[in-house]
Parts: C-alpha cells; structure tokens; sequence
C-alpha cells in the first residue's frame, strides 16, 4: 500500500511538472510533432490539449489504457488543428510507456487500436494538406513503438525479478524447513534415545540397587526437560513466534524446573547463544548418565566462533553420542575437540560394539531396541557442507565407528 501511495505521488509530480513546463517559453519548440500544418493561434481550446496531454499521467500507472486514450486523443486533436507544438506533446511517449509497462490485460487490442487510431490521424493530415510523406508517418511510427516496446521491457523485467523473489522465497523457506527438520531429528533422536537407556537401566536397577533407581528416574526426567525446551523453542521458530535473533539458539533455561535441582549448564546461558557453545561437555556428561562411559578432551584455545559453526560441532558430537547409545551400548567413546586458527576439528570414536553387560561406571546395560530414522549423519553431511566443511563417517579399521568433521570458520570472524 505504501509503494503503491508513492508512485501515484510520483506520477502526479511528474503529470504536474509536464503541465507547468508546457507553457514554459524556452521550451515551445520542444516536443511531439507530425502535422506542421498551417499555424492557428494560441487560444482556450489550445491550452485545454496541452493540458489533456500532460495531467492525465497523473494515474498513468492504475489506467495505463485510459490514459494512452486521452492523451492519445488530444495529441491527434492538437495537430489536426495546427496549435503551436508544445512541450506537454511528449506526454504521448510516456502514456505509449506506461501502456507497455503497465497494461496488463488486452495488450494486443491496445496496441491494435493505438496503431489504427494512428493511421486515422496520418490520413486526416494528410488530407489536411500536412506537407509530410508515407515515410515520415513511419518514421514516427517507429519512434512511438519504440516508446511502447522500453515500457515492454521494464515489464517483463519486472515480472522476472517479482518471480526470482518468489522462488528465492520458496527456496529459502524449503532450506529453513530442511534445517528444522535436521534440528528436530537430531533432538528427538538424541533425548529420547537417552530417555530409553536411562529406564532401561532404572528396571535393572530395581532388583538389584534399589536405592540407585531414584537418580535414574531423576536423569529421566531432566533429560525429557531438555527435550521438551528445544522442541518448544524449534515450534516456536515454525510457527514463526520465536525470536528471530536467536534463530540458531535454544531457550536460556528449561521449564518448570524444580529449584532442588542442580540448573542445566547445556541449557542456562547468556541469550542469543547457541546451544552448541560450551555444551558439549554437558551433552558427554549426559551420556555418562546413561552408563555410556565417554572420554572428553579438548585441544587448542577456544575463541567465540559463529554459532552456526558451534551448532554444527554440537550437532556432530550429539549425532555420534546417540548413535553410540543406540549401537554401542556400554563401550568406550572418545570426544576429541580440536581448536585450530582457521577451522575446527571434532572426532568421536566408538572403540567397539557393546549389547549388555555392565558400564564402567556401575549400571547394569544392554543394548536399546531402537529403530533408526536413517537421516542423522546425512543431515549432518548437510549441514557441514553448507558450512564448507568435510564430515566423515565410517567403521574403523580395528573395530568401532569414527565420526570426524573439520568445519572452518567464515573469513570474517578470523
């Protein structure tokens, strides 16, 4: 509604400064001419036409076919008749643009009608006695066509960059739509995945140590709480609801928390950061609660790094723990973090497969029957990639599996 007030002042300055400058005397031998009939004198009638020829462009834009008509008219009325050229003449060129930029039905019939309405005009001057040729009506001809065909242009200029916005929309709201989905499997995933081992391990519990089955159930718990606080922040993003500068963060705190309990380092943090940032020790200290005995070490010094690139290096090590819940239930995992000027370095080895038995750390084990989505490490793929990165992932040699991505960090931020 605003651009549409704007080119309607636009047009109306435009259509008021044609006006006024048509009976600017310097520029009387300045305008549109084909009759050079005798000459009549200035008189009511003439100033009328030079008017009708300027002033209705000022809605050149909402009528562009009415417009071309009028102005059209009082051209052919105005050299029929011999009045002096003046400069408000040239309004015939902008109505002939503004029809071919404006005009969005009947095109052709506009054009038709302009083109007969001109060969009216040649043949009333010349049987008026205009001392022109069948030449000169098509050299003006040509001139007023080229008028049309730049309006032509812009149009369909126009139409391209409204229908590049378009598919730029689509494409950018199928990529949100993407990282979302990638966000959502990687949490589900994750979290219930650690819900599972962690009850598992609480009915081994009960028979057993009994006196353990209350910090299991409690790790149950917080780990729903986490789940339930990025999901709802990830909804709040669908629907559009969340906080646009925290697009690739998580919640400051998880909801409803009992204050009896030791707070949620992953999740309590400055606002505005991502959830990678300083947690992915807490993502390792959340799978030891599950009896997954997991290896934590970190190289290099660590510098605020974009949070795409955090999130992505949170995203891997979560990918991999989970996968190691899921598959390698009770052996060893390794989390290595390495620091480097330019990029950053993470790797998870499983140092082989485990279904039952015994953690190190005490917990009775086995294997959770779990069923595989199949989209983790090919999301992650994806998200390395658009970060440039390389993520590879695969059985080793001596047994096990490795997850390694380096992921380097924008130019800017170096």
């Amino acid at each position: 509604m605003l651009g549409q007030r704007d080119a309607s002042v636009e047009d109306g300055v435009l259509a008021a400064g044609l006006a006024v400058l048509a009976f600017a005397p310097a520029l009387s031998k300045a305008g549109a001419q084909i009759g050079d009939l005798p000459g009549r004198p200035a008189d009511v009638l003439s100033v009328a036409l030079a008017l009708a020829q300027a002033l209705p462009l000022a809605v050149r834009r909402r009528f562009p076919a009415a417009v071309l008509a009028v102005i059209g008219s009082a051209f052919a009325a105005d050299q029929a008749l011999g009045y002096p050229t003046t400069f408000a003449s040239l309004g015939l060129y902008l109505a002939l643009y503004s029809a071919g930029a404006h005009q969005d039905r009947l095109r052709r019939t506009l054009a038709a009608a302009a083109t007969v309405g001109y060969a009216v005009l040649a043949l009333v001057l010349y049987y008026l006695g205009a001392p022109h040729g069948f030449g000169d009506y098509a050299v003006f001809y040509l001139v007023t066509t080229v008028a049309w065909l730049a309006g032509s242009v812009m149009r369909r200029l126009r139409e391209q960059e409204i229908e590049r916005r378009r598919l730029a929309a689509e494409a950018a709201g199928a990529a949100e739509r993407a990282r979302i989905a990638r966000e959502l499997h990687d949490v589900v995933t994750h979290h219930v995945t650690a819900m599972v081992v962690q009850a598992d391990a609480a009915q081994f519990l009960l028979s057993s140590h009994p006196e353990r089955v209350q910090a299991g159930l409690t790790a149950v718990s917080d780990t729903g709480r986490r789940a339930l606080t990025e999901l709802r922040y990830l909804l709040g993003v669908l629907e559009a609801t969340g906080d646009t500068a925290r697009r690739d963060g998580a919640p400051d705190r998880a909801p409803d928390r009992a204050p009896d309990r030791a707070p949620d380092r992953a999740l309590d943090r400055a606002p505005g950061r991502a959830p990678a940032q300083g947690a992915i020790a807490d993502l390792v200290e959340q799978a030891r609660a599950t009896g997954q005995p997991v290896e934590f070490s970190e190289i290099g010094e660590h510098r605020p790094r974009p949070a795409a690139v955090e999130l992505a290096a949170y995203r891997v090590v979560q990918e991999a723990l989970t996968n190691a819940m899921k598959y390698a239930a009770a052996a060893r995992t390794n989390v290595l973090v390495q620091q480097h000027p330019r990029h950053m370095e993470v790797e998870v080895t499983t140092e082989g497969s485990a279904t039952g038995g015994t953690s190190s750390s005490g917990f009775p084990f086995r294997a959770p029957d779990l069923p595989s989505g199949g989209r983790g490490l090919a999301g992650l793929r994806e998200r390395v990639r658009v970060l440039h990165g390389e993520l590879e992932a695969g059985p080793r040699p001596d047994g096990g599996f490795a997850v390694r991505a380096r992921i380097p960090f924008e130019p800017d931020q170096e």
